[in-house]
């Protein structure tokens, strides 16, 4: 039987396990959108306010579920505000497939209304793109599409498909398998690889695991624990890798970056092996490299060869999935404890206590502050719910105190580090992980980029939790300019709106608060919300993350105030 190019294309998405996408119609993708009225029982379709917001909640979805999250939007515009969720996609590594309609094809290059060179404009932000021009290829780009979204080191694909192929006839038949010359990623480590990588482990004094993303992805948390336990080995969490490892565990030492906590990031350059899970050693993570971890033999396992040697020279590179490699490995390292050197983190958790920590969550005067409100609510929420964070100080503070009970807990923009990612991120996982609680922790700042996602909200009655930490202030920018620009605050002063009353207007109940003694019955108010809810804290407008890393700086000039 004939269908049409867009019915092809839900057909294609249904064969791919896909029942939910997010997206917003327009000219040149209105023949699909017409198709999928038709399928409206069985893929439920999520109207954005903004095509930014579609991939976002797109990312959101893979996120927390571990599947490749799919938006769709039309062409022009709507294609190019795509563009900023791709790039962050790409840089942390979420499976998406993005749809975007275009012109006919005949048409093609004429300047036509609503025509731009998407392909030319992702190239370099996707790990595949391609531009339909028949319907007949529907079925077959698909399926390539969903293969390289998701294998490998994953990362968002773009289908930008002509009008006329959506329109268009075609005998629909969804291939079992297809021919990708040059793209085969190795999932299994050589066993010479291994035994060395276990070599160096065993005779290890001071080894040191510095977990990233990889192993959320692989799904290989239960291997990290594993082996960090048989070994006796520290774990660090980078930003992405946040929830990998459970936060109360003895060998639990922290979080690594520019703000994370003080001993992962100064001990580093005391491990005497380094094992590098699933993560691409990051300038935020690194610091200078020139003076970073040079008395260590670095073991580097990712899937992505590209990232062997790229920042930091490895000892022993291997290109293979962390999972696999590290079921491998367990066989071969020895039961040990390495109790001093794990006593050398606590010492510095002691310091960072003293200094830091316990300014931060019992302040006697002042504002609220946004750590004392992040540990309340890993309190009253026992670890247990997502965080979906936005980007600034808010994001580094929710990082640093939120404690987490289970994986794929911790959800933020970490390479590009995009603001407005919040709220849009936390609609998405909220149809991902529709169980579990949901709260998205935004900046006033960054939450006025993507606002009008609360119009998602509220149509959909989404149960999305939104802690709204306010200091009216680019709080992150102010603190280097406090801090490295003699406090020549330029441009990052924020006349605000009533947030409350924007809440309300779409139909969302809010509650502002702005003293300490009414903190904790806001915050119970906000989880025992059953839709949606905002809750506005009023922190203090200068105060600074810490600790802290300048830029350029080494990971041994970590600075604690």
């Amino acid at each position: 039987m004939k269908i049409t190019g867009g019915e092809a294309i839900m057909e294609s998405l249904l064969k791919e396990g896909v029942n939910l996408i997010f997206g917003y119609p327009g000219g040149a993708i209105m023949p699909s959108y017409d198709a999928l009225y038709k399928y409206k029982d069985r893929i439920r379709h999520i109207l954005v306010r903004h095509e930014q917001g579609a991939t976002h909640a797109a990312e959101g979805f893979a996120r927390v579920t571990g599947r490749v999250g799919v938006c769709i939007a039309t062409s022009g515009p709507g294609a190019t505000n795509l563009v900023t969720g791709i790039a962050d996609a790409m840089l942390d590594c979420v499976p998406l497939v993005c749809i975007t309609g275009q012109v006919g094809a005949h048409l093609l290059g004429s300047d036509a209304f609503q025509e731009v060179d998407v392909i030319g404009i992702t190239a370099p932000i996707t790990k595949w793109n391609y531009q339909i021009t028949r319907p007949d290829q529907i079925p077959d780009i698909f399926a390539k599409a969903f293969h390289i979204a998701r294998t490998g080191r994953p990362g968002p694909v773009l289908i930008d498909i002509t009008k006329n192929a959506q329109i268009e006839t075609l005998d629909f038949v969804y291939p079992q398998s297809f021919d990708l010359p040059g793209y085969a990623p190795t999932y299994k480590p050589l066993q010479e690889s291994i035994q060395h990588a276990a070599q160096l482990i065993n005779q290890s004094v001071r080894p040191y695991i510095l977990a990233g993303h990889g192993i959320l992805i692989s799904q290989a948390e239960k291997e990290l624990l594993a082996m960090a336990e048989k070994a006796g080995i520290p774990v660090a969490c980078t930003l992405h890798g946040l929830s990998s490892f459970p936060t109360d565990h003895a060998l639990y030492v922290g979080f690594l970056g520019m703000h994370g906590n003080y001993g992962p990031n100064l001990l580093t350059n005391k491990a005497d092996v380094i094992i590098a899970l699933g993560m691409r050693f990051d300038d935020r993570v690194t610091g200078r490299l020139s003076d970073y971890a040079k008395q260590a033999k670095i073991i580097h396992i990712d899937i992505d060869p590209a990232e062997i040697h790229k920042n930091v020279h490895a000892h022993l590179g291997i290109a293979a999935d962390v999972k696999v490699t590290l079921q491998m490995l367990l066989t071969l390292v020895t039961k040990k404890t390495h109790k001093s050197w794990v006593h050398q983190f606590r010492k510095c958790d002691a310091q960072e206590i003293n200094k830091v920590i316990e300014k931060e969550i019992h302040p006697k005067v002042g504002k609220i502050t946004m750590a004392e409100t992040v540990q309340m609510l890993s309190d009253l929420t026992a670890g247990e719910a997502v965080v979906v964070a936005d980007v600034g100080q808010h994001q580094m503070v929710a990082a640093r105190y939120y404690k987490f009970k289970y994986s794929r807990s911790w959800i933020s923009s970490g390479g590009a580090g995009t603001m407005g990612f919040g709220v849009p991120a936390a609609i998405g996982a909220c149809l991902g992980a529709p169980g579990r609680i949901i709260v998205a922790i935004v900046g006033d700042g960054g939450f006025q980029m993507t606002i009008q996602e609360l119009g998602t909200i509220a149509q959909e009655n989404l149960p999305v939790k939104i802690l709204l930490l306010n200091n009216n202030f680019l709080g992150m920018v102010r603190q280097w300019q406090q801090m490295f620009y003699e406090k020549r605050y330029s441009f990052v002063q924020l006349d605000n709106p009533d947030f409350i009353h924007v809440a309300n207007g779409f139909r969302i109940p809010g509650k502002k608060i702005t003293k300490r003694e009414e903190l904790k019955l806001g915050l119970k108010h906000l989880l025992k919300s059953q839709g949606p809810f905002l809750l506005e804290v009023v922190v203090g407008k200068e105060d600074n993350v810490f600790p802290m890393m300048p830029t350029g700086a080494s990971v041994e000039e970590m600075r604690l105030e």
